[in-house]
């Protein structure tokens, strides 16, 4: 390879681990700890804060304008000051349409001209604490998505949550034709299995990273999720009662029910949830409200629909769900199949209900309710009706997921502190640091000014590997601690196999430039064989491994390859710098070696 490809190269693998390294370096060294607490939390704390925020704000600039109208406001609100230059312009529009003289937009934006900019609108307060609330969710929402693009402290580093969900195992077992169940313990075992792999299957989909999953006697799970306690990490594992079905809409049922709504608002429902007046709505429906997300990503409810009890079609058909965009409309719809059994099922109920909605609902909650067009055969369904690509993502989200034949619910979740996590913290870097200074000041020591080659190889290489942990959101813990410390010690060892050669050509005669190159070209073998089997070994044990070894193995993994690379790439490219740039003829490789 050559010199100038060697350079490009390394340009390239610095650039690239910077920018897989810059969310956790954005997290952890530029994001303040209060604001870490607050993005930590779940949506509905975020939201709490956010709206209590804004209304202490609203009346502390409310109090400002009745004490000193005329007093500017500082530089932490301009955003406030950039909405309201914008409102006088959208007023300014609305009264040259109406013929009128537009007022002013003040030269100096004091408290009371931006209180006034928002008192053109309909809901003055109501606008501006909206532009408040909106400032402070979207920091503390970026900072959370930092928090989920960087790299995560296990539970023995941060601590996290335990969380112990109970299966239903009878309730799956009533849902089966009793003809077709020959033995209860097996079908129960079984169910537990399909249980658990759902639930692992639905933590990786979301990203949760390292969960410990297991059966607790014969129908608990325990959930082991490192990082932040965040009780919505749960309701997206589980999702509810995790029931997914499609109902039709009794558009006469929901007419009645509205109407008898807007007269008994406050006493529609009693405490439980449930509608007082049943007799509003006929026997076969229930009434059931129509969410979309808000802006926290956290369901809102937008209206309420009467749906009929009976069941057209069971979440459980659905076989797979994909976001597409309409040919003709470019708007988003929902794609998704159905199985054979779901598929005849849905031609017979479409063929007999064409104009009529169709209800999702998960967790007894409508998440979209669209018009049946026509007769749908083959089991290929298409959901459109003007959807936000946000929206399409989040129905095919819960066509994807929110179908357990097991049903399961939450029996318990503890939030298990880091009491010893800044301690393990402290003594693993620590130990991490001094084995990283010990090596490289053995090799300073007995290498002479080679050894400073092998020091910045070695700090590149854990550069690198933070970076690719970064990259993959893997989670660091004790035991990937230890594995860095093992490559420490390991990775040295290329650039003594390297060293050695490079002094075997110079005792022989050879010139600088000539005994780098032998002295790279006969390592290189050497140091491949090595590394191979060690990654053989650390790849099966990622496989094969769980909890902490399978933490140990993957850092080492990571460590092997970065530290060939730093050996062969970084360090031949700093000799040849030295060489062909600097100019130097002799080698400082050794006392009894010039």
């Amino acid at each position: 390879m050559k010199k100038r490809t060697r350079f490009i190269l390394v340009l390239a693998v610095l650039a690239a681990c910077f920018w897989f390294l810059w969310p956790s370096i954005s997290w952890y060294v530029r994001t303040p700890k209060d604001q870490q607490s607050l993005a930590l939390g779940s949506l509905e704390k975020i939201k709490d804060y956010t709206t209590l925020k804004a209304k202490e704000e609203v009346d502390a600039l409310i109090s400002l304008a009745k004490e000193n109208p005329d007093s500017v406001l500082d530089d932490s609100y301009g955003y406030l000051v950039k909405a309201a230059k914008k409102n006088y312009k959208e007023a300014a529009k609305v009264y040259k349409s109406a013929g009128q003289e537009a007022p002013a937009v003040p030269s100096v934006m004091t408290v009371s001209a931006v209180l006034n900019s928002f008192s053109m609108s309909y809901d003055p307060s109501g606008a501006i604490q909206s532009v408040i609330e909106g400032k402070y969710r979207d920091e503390i929402l970026k900072a959370k998505k930092r928090y989920n693009s960087s790299v995560k402290l296990g539970l023995d580093l941060s601590g996290g949550m335990n969380i112990i969900v109970r299966a239903d195992l009878d309730a799956a077992l009533k849902a089966q034709n009793p003809d077709e169940v020959t033995d209860e313990a097996q079908f129960k075992k079984d169910a537990m299995a399909q249980a658990i792999e759902t639930l692992t299957g639905r933590i990786d989909k979301f990203g949760l990273t390292s969960p410990v999953i297991r059966q607790q006697g014969e129908d608990r799970i325990y959930i082991e999720i490192p990082g932040a306690a965040d009780s919505e990490s749960v309701n997206t594992i589980i999702m509810g009662k995790g029931i997914l079905n499609f109902r039709l809409v009794d558009e006469d049922a929901t007419a009645a029910f509205n109407s008898y709504y807007a007269a008994n608002a406050a006493n529609a429902f009693t405490a439980d949830g449930k509608l007082r007046d049943p007799s509003v709505i006929p026997e076969d429906c229930e009434v059931m409200g129509l969410y979309q997300k808000d802006d926290y990503g956290l369901d809102e409810r937008i209206a309420y629909l009467a749906v009929k009890k009976a069941v057209a079609l069971d979440g459980k058909h659905v076989t797979k769900a994909l976001v597409t965009a309409d040919q003709t409309t470019n708007q988003p719809e929902v794609n998704f199949v159905l199985d054979s059994e779901g598929a005849d099922i849905f031609a017979t109920f479409t063929a007999a209900n064409v104009g009529k909605r169709l209800a999702i609902v998960s967790d007894d909650k409508i998440k979209s309710a669209a018009t049946i067009r026509q007769a749908i055969n083959g089991g290929s369904v298409s959901l459109s009706g003007g959807f936000s690509v946000e929206e399409a993502q989040n129905i095919q989200k819960i066509l994807q997921t929110a179908w357990l034949e097991v049903p399961l619910e939450v029996e318990s979740q503890q939030v298990v502190g880091a009491s010893l996590g800044d301690q393990a913290i402290h003594q693993g870097m620590m130990a991490l640091a001094v084995g990283l200074l010990l090596v490289l000041g053995f090799m300073l020591m007995f290498y002479l000014g080679a050894g400073v080659n092998a020091v910045v190889a070695q700090i590149l290489n854990m550069y690198i590997m933070f970076s690719v942990l970064s990259a993959f959101n893997l989670t660091l813990t004790l035991s990937s601690i230890a594995g860095m410390i093992l490559t420490v010690g390991m990775s040295v060892d290329a650039n003594v196999i390297i060293f050695e050669r490079i002094k075997e050509e110079l005792r022989a005669g050879k010139s600088r430039a000539a005994a780098i190159v032998s002295g790279f070209d006969n390592a290189f073998w050497a140091i491949m064989d090595s590394n191979i089997t060690t990654f053989i070994a650390a790849a099966f044990l990622t496989q094969l491994g769980t909890g902490s070894i399978q933490g140990f193995a993957v850092s080492l993994s990571i460590g092997v390859c970065s530290s060939v690379f730093t050996a062969l790439i970084v360090s031949r490219l700093m000799f040849d710098f030295q060489t062909d740039v600097v100019g130097k003829k002799n080698m400082s490789i050794s006392w009894r070696v010039k």
